[in-house]
């Protein structure tokens, strides 16, 4: 499957969001639950015809902008050196976003939805995707850790990721432990992640600059 295919799949996707807020359109009512508290309460709501159209219009934008992206970064050819990964986030996004939006309607049809586990689980799963992509991302501007040190060598930036995507795939692995602890699943997820992007911040910083005075950074790693 080439980057054509696989872009035409998210899309699918992403239509696919679009048909269901259609079908679903004449069930709802005038004002549609679109927001939840960390305990899965609902907190605030949207009129009916935004609240459809918000998720597949996002959707469709971000999968727009993902497709144009590699043309705009000035290091793009990095990106195609793991093209087949990037395109499959592409897609497993515009999925994670598919399943938001259908949970979205299935608790405004007045199905037992508990929204805080649908989107926890679909972020788990993202996060273990976006180790995968992390563990191949080549320098470049706008896909993984992006510091002044890993956008300065290549070293660094292939050790930091290799870190990066080994936390964001143990991160998933908590935030899936965390749907068994009831409202305190989200803490399962936040703290995690902010751990880790701490960490791999820090660590970025730490390997540059414990590398530049070994003298082991190439003439030629910077940008």
């Amino acid at each position: 499957m080439n980057t054509t295919r696989r872009f035409v799949l998210a899309a699918g996707l992403v239509a696919l969001g679009g048909v269901a807020s259609v079908l679903a359109a004449p069930s709802l009512p005038d004002q549609v639950v679109t927001h939840w508290n960390a305990a899965g309460e609902p907190d605030g709501t949207m009129a009916k015809l935004p609240a459809l159209a918000l998720m597949p219009l996002l959707s469709a934008f971000l999968v727009g902008l993902f497709a144009v992206i590699p043309r705009l970064d000035p290091l793009g050819e990095n990106i195609g050196e793991f093209r087949p990964y990037y395109d499959w986030f592409v897609v497993v996004f515009a999925a994670f976003m598919l399943l938001v939006h259908l949970g979205t309607l299935a608790f405004n049809l007045g199905y037992d939805v508990d929204i805080t586990q649908v989107v926890l689980a679909g972020v788990a799963l993202l996060f273990y995707y976006v180790g995968v992509l992390l563990g191949h991302a080549e320098r470049n501007w706008f896909v993984g850790v992006r510091t002044p040190w890993t956008l300065s060598s290549d070293e660094v930036w292939a050790r930091t990721h290799r870190l990066a995507g080994r936390l964001f795939k143990l991160t998933a692995l908590v935030s899936l432990v965390g749907l068994l602890v009831g409202d305190y699943a989200v803490y399962f997820l936040l703290v995690p992640a902010l751990a880790t992007a701490a960490v791999t911040v820090g660590y970025s910083y730490y390997l540059y600059e414990r590398l530049e005075r070994a003298g082991e950074l190439s003439p030629n790693s910077g940008l």
